[in-house]
C-alpha cells in the first residue's frame, strides 16, 4: 500500500474541471500511474477528511509537441 501523500500528485486546475468541482461536485486530481482506484479513494478519504462516493480513472497519453526539426510527447 503506498503512501496516501505520494498517490495524489496535483489537482487538476482546468476550466472544465473547475466546472465539473462546482456543478457536480466532482474532483479532479492527476494520480501515480501505479494507483488503483481503491488507493485513489483512501488517499482522498485520508487528505480532505471526506466521504468518495466513486472514482472514475482514465489514461492519457501526451500531446504531440515540436521540438525543432522533430517532433515528440510531453
Amino acid at each position: 500500500m503506498r503512501d496516501p501523500h505520494r498517490v495524489l500528485i496535483k489537482p487538476v486546475v482546468t476550466e472544465k474541471a473547475m466546472a465539473l468541482g462546482s456543478q457536480l461536485r466532482s474532483y479532479t486530481f492527476e494520480v501515480d500511474k501505479r494507483a488503483n482506484k481503491i488507493e485513489i479513494r483512501r488517499a482522498v478519504e485520508k487528505n480532505f477528511n471526506v466521504k468518495v462516493e466513486s472514482v472514475n480513472t482514465i489514461v492519457m497519453k501526451g500531446k504531440r509537441r515540436r521540438f525543432r526539426f522533430s517532433t515528440g510527447l510531453s
